[in-house]
């Protein structure tokens, strides 16, 4: 079943909003100071929740469980009612959505949705078999791009115009098979990782040029996690199943050639990249790739964390979410790297066996408590089977538009996505068929 690739337990920590899928249902957090993780809700509804994606912050969630793993249900999870759901002809094993499309990816096919009426525009058939449900869709929307395998065996990625629906590019990006993918905020950039986990490689964005090439490590190899940008593009984390988490830095060239870093390092990094040009692929290869600007070392190994870059009180910070149910906040200092150091840590659920040792070796204000949801939490969404009345509104947060009523277009602001905005606008207003069911059927 799919959810025995997260264990049940799905984390998904985007910015400073974090969704979690459990064996009972799914919470959702929010964090917007260092100490303070706010259980903003809560439902029971659903057991074995194994994908669960918030839109943004705002009301709309899209929860897949393995009791019924081809069908998607999206809830508008304040008010509390099921809007609509979808089936599809396999376990879906992804879902990706921003504020134009709505992705589905099961094992060999892709499903594009409209998200503002769930119209299916596109189904991408026989595409090679990717059982991880590896997808990358770009959260800026204007773009839409869509970033899945382009083979099994090596690591070709395709770029999908999820907006005008063609593909952009094809890049041969690694000689293994892919293991992660992640889109920059604006869209211009891809990163990725094989399989093998030594080597992570940053592409232009659409014209698939190699822009960085970074290493993790030599050693061996590792099974790379989560990929995340930080939201200004300049830096990139990485983490893995071993016990360091990775903060790469995207240097850029001034206008005069010269890294405006303007490190001794970079310096000598610049002599290389050169000098690369007039040496055997193999050795240029070895000179062109740049050590992590910061790490992070995680108490223990071998279990599966997501990392993601934020912004919180005004500076950055590197999140990681363990699949134990701890996330661990750590400040980042964005001028000279290094060793990162622990800011919080948080319970997202089970408990503390070694809470106050933690407290005694790092102090009383480093470990947090689980966080207990607001009694609100209790209007959870409807279960998949219930009913669903003629009267259910859509997203909107002012009350929703009637059914059949189109969303007004200043809902769909043309600037860039306020990721903790907690008015944004969720977009769905009505599934296609009026009934908040349907079939998803190949185009």
């Amino acid at each position: 079943m799919p959810c025995t690739r997260t264990c049940t337990r799905n984390v998904i920590c985007m910015c400073r909003s974090l969704a979690l899928g459990t064996k009972t249902g799914y919470k959702l957090f929010s964090l917007t100071m260092v100490e303070m993780l706010d259980c903003i809700h809560e439902s029971v509804e659903t057991a074995d929740v194994y994908i669960v994606e918030r839109l943004f912050s705002s009301s709309l969630v899209v929860v897949v469980s393995s009791a019924m793993p081809q069908r998607m249900n999206i809830y508008h999870f304040k008010k509390g009612t099921e809007i609509c759901n979808y089936s599809y002809p396999n376990s879906i094993l992804a879902v990706k959505l921003n504020r134009h499309r709505l992705v589905v990816c099961l094992d060999e096919s892709i499903y594009i949705h409209n998200i503002k009426d769930m119209k299916l525009l596109k189904t991408l058939l026989n595409t090679p078999s990717n059982p991880s449900g590896l997808c990358a869709l770009s959260i800026n929307h204007s773009n839409s791009y869509l970033a899945y395998p382009g083979s099994a065996t090596i690591g070709e990625i395709v770029v999908y115009d999820a907006n005008n629906l063609n593909t952009v590019t094809m890049i041969p990006a690694h000689d293994s098979p892919l293991a992660a993918l992640t889109f920059n905020t604006s869209a211009t950039k891809l990163a990725s990782a094989s399989e093998r986990g030594t080597v992570i490689r940053v592409f232009s964005i659409p014209e698939g040029l190699r822009l960085f090439e970074f290493r993790r490590g030599m050693k061996r190899y590792v099974n790379i996690s989560s990929l995340s940008f930080s939201p200004d593009g300049q830096f990139l984390c990485a983490s893995s199943n071993t016990e360091t988490v990775h903060i790469f830095k995207l240097e850029q060239l001034g206008p005069s050639g010269v890294d405006e870093a303007g490190t001794w390092t970079a310096y000598v990094g610049k002599m290389f990249s050169a000098a690369s040009s007039y040496l055997p692929a193999q050795v240029s290869g070895m000179m062109s790739q740049d050590r992590a600007f910061a790490t992070v070392h995680l108490v223990t190994s071998g279990q599966r964390n997501i990392c993601t870059l934020a912004m919180i009180q005004k500076l950055p910070r590197l999140l990681v979410a363990t699949a134990d149910g701890q996330l661990f906040v750590y400040n980042v200092d964005p001028l000279d790297g290094g060793e990162c150091t622990l800011a919080h840590k948080h319970r997202l659920f089970g408990t503390d066996d070694d809470q106050d040792e933690v407290a005694k070796t790092e102090g009383s204000e480093v470990a947090g408590p689980a966080q207990t949801c607001p009694s609100y939490a209790a209007t959870a969404a409807l279960p998949a089977s219930g009913p669903i009345t003629a009267t259910l509104t859509g997203y909107s947060e002012d009350g929703g538009a009637k059914r059949g009523e189109v969303i007004p277009e200043h809902e769909f602001a043309a600037g860039p996505v306020c990721l903790d905005d907690e008015n944004e606008f969720p977009p769905i207003n009505w599934c296609r068929d009026g009934t908040g069911g349907g079939q998803a059927r190949p185009s």
